[in-house]
């Protein structure tokens, strides 16, 4: 049964998911800093946060796996951007702890693939999208240059990756073991305590058939949606706005190089350079200097001094650039498509706003400088292109480290939102929906439990879920004593009409001057039958102590079909005839339809009453087929019939009648025995024989408890 806990036990949970954590993170930090100190070429970084896992699930896990990020990122930045690496092993570790397959050898290797591929697949390709791999460097760069050496691949992006894999994979066999032996280890008392939240949870689930997605999972599909809906556009807008921020800084640059680069040139000496070029004094002294100015910033990838004139860009200095063969001073350029609506601008020595181009030079951003001479007219232009790329690989960078960080910090938020929606909403409405179904689907001896159940729940949780609670709680006490008072006053009534009908049938029998007490006495032999076969184990599923007493309280009915039939034929002294026979049979027609009667009108339904219908019915069919009045046979005639059938035939010949003397015990008992299989239900007779005697011996007298 599950109870919303108080808060007592909710501050103990919270101490022992506290030191859970804390022991997790310890272990994490003193085995990753070991593994450095001797030169372990593994990681072991996250055993604690595996063992967190089979202990207390999900969240202290997460918190494990995050926090042992966050202490190492506090001497290197960089651990940070892995915390997501860390929270999906946490994350799942808890699913296979909560699935079992820590407990099978195909679930304890696919846990270990699991691992490998998130801490050596993902965050190798994490590592390359964030720094590109310093290839053969690190933990791994042994076992990275072995490979790369056996030409594995051509491609070092998959050699990385693979070696990544391998080393991943033996760090967590051993992380995984080593967690598995650790928990086997701990105490079941302790387990049991950190495990006590994760169960309370589950043992909460609403499990009716009616529900198809239960609440915690449309909570957590809702929150995990929202997550990932705001975590993608808060990284985008993250990232326009850097690329932004980085184009104006790129161009900030640019103008900085050209600025600096148009006052190393002598604006009068440009004609003179286009002249002579390399020859021309103070060339060459200049373009070492623009060399300078370019090489102190590795964003430039571009610096030239163009002279416009109408037929093209004349090159006054173009410095050599790797890949791309620098033009000659004199050289003329033709104008590029891109750049055709700036020419006009160029030519009358405007300055123009940093551009971004796409053309032979590839995808370049570009700014110009105009270089004046002292009548300050504009002679050249000095241009610096930096490479979009450049800047689009540092916005690249910038939103997998913000993606990274936003999700490891999301799904801790996300595990602390859902486990307070757990607990202060999941498992309340949980355990009253279960109580709510025990008390809807209960039988009417059980709605006293479920209604104790509930009651047992006591959730206090100040907001409408307690109100909800507290209305269940009195409609359910309601219900209980409404059902409680319809009940008594049900049992009143059946106790009246069962004495109406009980005198009914002693009406019947006064009538009768040949039966005297048979009711009565037929009545105790069916009850002692009936406890015989129950002790010999025959139709011992049938015959319960409440069937019996049922049976017992039904046997005085039988012969209530009498009612219908003539004084003259009921009493006659003599032998029946044939006609007057055949109006004595319809008895037990007459009585099933008496009978059918009262509980077809009855105010309560009562098993009794159905079990007398049978009797009055059937009690004069015979095991082979050739009794009346329906003329079934074997096991179709109902058990309750079947030993009536016995009781009723012994009381018969055992008894004086007007028209016959009684019959010797020996000869009544050879008549019944001979008539097992044919007349009677030969495990009947079986069980009568054994109690037939003691019977004969008290058939004048009746215990009170037979009494009907």
């Amino acid at each position: 049964m599950a109870v919303t806990p108080d808060r007592h036990e909710r501050i103990s949970e919270f101490k022992y998911t506290l030191l859970q954590i804390c022991a997790g993170v310890s272990l994490n930090l003193i085995l990753a800093n070991l593994a450095l100190y001797f030169k372990i070429p593994l990681y072991l970084d996250s055993l604690g946060t595996i063992l967190a896992a089979m202990l207390g699930g999900a969240n202290p896990a997460i918190m494990v796996g995050f926090f042992s990020n966050a202490i190492n990122g506090i001497s290197s930045i960089d651990t940070l951007y892995y915390g997501i690496i860390s929270i999906l092993i946490a994350v799942f570790a808890a699913y296979f702890q909560r699935k079992k397959y820590f407990r099978s050898i195909p679930g304890i290797f696919l846990a270990i693939i699991t691992f490998s591929i998130i801490g050596g697949g993902l965050g190798s390709v994490l590592t390359w999208f964030l720094y590109g791999f310093g290839f053969g460097e690190g933990i791994s760069a042994p076992l990275v240059n072995r490979i790369w050496a056996s030409g594995f691949s051509e491609s070092k992006f998959l050699v990385q990756l693979f070696s990544d894999f391998l080393l991943d994979l033996v760090d967590k066999s051993l992380v995984v073991a080593s967690a598995l032996a650790a928990y086997r280890f701990i105490p079941e008392k302790i387990r049991k305590i950190c495990h006590k939240p994760v169960k309370a949870y589950y043992d909460s689930e609403v499990t009716s058939k009616i529900i198809r997605y239960s609440l915690f999972k449309k909570v957590v599909s809702m929150v995990v949606i929202a997550e990932i809906v705001l975590g993608v556009l808060a990284c985008l807008i993250g990232f326009f706005l850097y690329r932004e921020v980085s184009i104006r800084n790129y161009t900030d640059i640019a103008v900085g190089v050209t600025s600096t680069a148009a006052s190393l040139i002598d604006a009068d000496s440009v004609d003179l350079f286009l002249a002579e070029g390399r020859n021309a004094r103070n060339y060459v002294e200049t373009e070492n200097r623009l060399y300078k100015v370019r090489d102190s910033f590795e964003q430039v990838k571009f610096i030239y001094v163009y002279k416009i004139l109408p037929d093209g860009c004349h090159v006054v200095f173009d410095l050599d650039t790797e890949g791309v063969e620098a033009s000659e001073a004199g050289e003329i350029i033709p104008f590029d498509e891109s750049f055709a609506d700036k020419i006009p601008i160029l030519l009358a020595g405007g300055e123009i706003e940093p551009l971004v181009t796409d053309d032979t030079y590839g995808w370049l951003l570009t700014v110009y400088k105009p270089i004046k001479n002292k009548e300050n007219k504009v002679v050249a232009y000095v241009a610096a292109d930096i490479s979009m790329e450049q800047i689009l690989s540092d916005d690249a960078v910038f939103f997998i480290k913000t993606l990274s960080l936003f999700f490891g910090i999301s799904i801790i938020i996300m595990s602390i939102v859902l486990e307070l929606a757990k607990r202060g909403i999941i498992i309340p409405v949980n355990a009253m929906a279960n109580a709510s179904l025990k008390f809807a689907f209960n039988s009417e001896n059980k709605q006293s439990e479920s209604l104790a159940y509930m009651e047992s729940l006591k959730i206090n949780t100040f907001d409408e879920i307690e109100n909800l609670y507290i209305a269940l709680s009195k409609m359910a006490r309601d219900s209980v004593a409404y059902i409680d008072e319809v009940k008594q006053q049900a049992e009143q009534i059946s106790e009246m009409q069962e004495e109406i009908i009980m005198g009914f049938a002693e009406m019947v029998e006064a009538r009768d001057q040949n039966t005297g007490d048979h009711i009565k006495k037929t009545a105790l032999y069916v009850r002692r039958i009936a406890e015989e076969m129950q002790k010999e184990h025959i139709h011992e599923k049938e015959l319960t102590n409440d069937y019996i007493s049922t049976l017992s309280r039904s046997a005085p009915l039988h012969d209530i079909g009498k009612i219908k039939i003539s004084d003259l034929v009921l009493n006659k002294p003599g032998r029946l005839t044939d006609d007057e026979f055949a109006i004595m049979k319809s008895h037990a027609e007459e009585g099933c339809k008496i009978l059918q009667k009262i509980a077809d009108t009855a105010a309560v339904k009562s098993d009794y009453l159905n079990e007398a219908i049978d009797m009055a019915h059937y009690h004069h069919e015979k095991w082979d087929g050739s009794g009346y009045p329906s003329g079934i046979k074997g096991e179709q005639i109902p058990l309750s019939a079947r030993i009536m059938a016995v009781a009723d035939v012994f009381d018969a010949l055992i008894a004086e009648r007007a028209y016959k003397k009684a019959f010797t015990y020996e000869k009544a008992m050879q008549i019944i025995t001979e008539g097992a299989g044919t007349h009677f239900d030969p495990d009947v007779v079986s069980a009568f024989v054994k109690i037939s005697k003691e019977l004969y011996s008290e058939r004048t007298v009746l215990h009170p408890e037979h009494k009907a």
